[in-house]
């Protein structure tokens, strides 16, 4: 599933490419995703001027401006879901199978996007984007200064809830989701399946900077390739190349060399190393 790097590395793949472009013809070839298609969203966007692209979470934000789009601005809201990507390609490409939705550009390019599980989707919101209930109960990102070992103690005391569903629960931070929650807990040295009300604010604070480490060094690498995820350029991740941890375990910790060991938590798969993790 597309995690937040990877959702980072295709806002930066398509900004360059779509940022103040105008959307001359909205192509829907599949409307039935997880959230159907709009019915209007042609009449909507085509007419609209793209603005400066943002990331909220695992959401993509695209600021679009009259005309078509009612008494104001509006926000084109997009989720690549678990298996999404967005690319650029030039007018008369033609689309492979589970290309669902194509933006034309008045430059000749297209935002091509490419579901195969169709559990993606794409909205609007009118007017702020800080009053939709999908956005307005998320945590902090975890790259702001709003995210740090403080918050992470003060949000987890009394909480019996193992750390590991607790740092991918998107009310302490957005974003952590399985791979990364993993690999930050290795390099934190924190078992994944402690209390996460029983952590120390030291160790809080460690675990805070793994997540930034962990998080910068994926995005910097264009994510993690995992079945067919690519980035906005098609270029694929290659961050899998340095995972310690996740989808490793019954080999030998890189670390120490000791089995990496595999559990389940909150009905996902957990690989940690017992001896460096405690």
């Amino acid at each position: 599933m597309p995690e937040l790097p990877e959702v980072e590395t295709t806002r930066r793949g398509i900004a360059p490419h779509v940022e103040g472009r105008e959307i001359v013809e909205v192509i829907v070839r599949e409307s039935r995703l997880r959230v159907p298609v709009p019915v209007d969203l042609v009449e909507r966007l085509v007419g609209a001027r793209i603005g400066l692209l943002s990331r909220r979470a695992k959401y993509l934000l695209l600021p679009l401006s009259p005309p078509g789009l009612g008494d104001g601005a509006a926000t084109l809201l997009w989720h690549l879901g678990m298996s999404g990507s967005l690319r650029m390609v030039r007018l008369g490409e033609l689309p492979r199978k589970h290309d669902h939705v194509d933006l034309v550009l008045d430059d000749g390019f297209i935002l091509r996007y490419h579901d195969p599980r169709r559990f993606g989707f794409i909205d609007w919101l009118q007017g702020s984007v800080d009053t939709d209930p999908r956005l307005a109960r998320l945590g902090p990102e975890p790259l702001s200064e709003a995210f740090d070992g403080a918050r992470l103690f003060a949000f987890s005391r009394r909480r019996r809830l193992a750390v590991k569903p607790f740092l991918m629960d998107n009310a302490t931070v957005v974003g952590v989701g399985n791979i990364y929650a993993a690999e930050a807990l290795f390099l934190a040295g924190i078992d994944p399946c402690r209390p996460a009300g029983g952590i120390s604010r030291q160790r809080y604070d460690r675990l805070a900077g793994a997540v930034r480490e962990v998080l910068a060094a994926a995005i910097t690498q264009g994510g993690t390739t995992l079945r067919d995820f690519v980035g906005g350029t098609g270029e694929p991740g290659y961050f899998k190349q340095r995972l310690n941890v996740y989808g490793r375990h019954g080999q030998a910790c890189r670390r120490c060399g000791n089995e990496l060991r595999l559990v389940s938590l909150g009905q996902r798969a957990s690989v940690f190393c017992a001896r460096c993790q405690t």
